[in-house]
């Protein structure tokens, strides 16, 4: 009578398993292009902090000029190159503020991808578990079933023995 149930939410165990996977691998893909991001802004952190070097060192290059007494030509010179500077470090400021925000969202996004996979297995754990509680269930069922059938034998048997006993007992 040993007869084992298939367990019926087997195709979606599978299928819950296949989520799962797919959401590690989505995870590790939000993971990799967060790590770019991040190298791609500490690139730009560092041009941007270049040009500020850059600047500060003109910056005080002009002024050893001005207590120097330059011309006044060369001053000139000099403050249009500072703006010229301080305009790329505009630059390269906003590319940096910009790098962060999409350094941001990349985190976003796994967080969102960690959140979901967390769902996911979660969902396998659930259906694991039910299946657990299920084979158990079956297994009792089986086993009722089972000492149902061996007490309508032993009935039976008793009954075919007693039967037996009576005509001897006539005779």
């Amino acid at each position: 009578m040993e007869e084992r149930q298939k367990y019926p939410l087997d195709q979606l165990i599978i299928i819950k398993k296949r989520r799962l996977e797919e959401a590690e691998k989505v995870l590790e893909q939000k993971r990799k292009v967060l790590a770019q991001e991040e190298e791609k802004l500490l690139d730009l952190e560092k041009k941007r902090d270049e040009v500020r070097d850059h600047r500060d060192d003109k910056l005080h290059q002009f002024r050893e000029t001005i207590d120097q007494g330059s011309t006044i030509d060369k001053i000139q010179q000099m403050r249009q190159y500072l703006k010229l500077v301080e305009e790329k470090l505009q630059v390269e400021e906003k590319k940096v503020s910009d790098q962060q925000k999409v350094v941001q969202n990349a985190k976003q996004q796994v967080e969102e991808a960690r959140q979901d996979l967390f769902k996911k297995q979660k969902d396998v754990e659930k259906l694991k578990i039910h299946e657990k509680e299920w084979k158990k269930e079956m297994d009792h069922l089986i086993q009722l079933q089972e000492e149902a059938l061996t007490d309508e034998m032993g009935s039976a048997m008793f009954v075919v023995k007693k039967a037996k006993k009576e005509p001897k007992e006539d005779g």
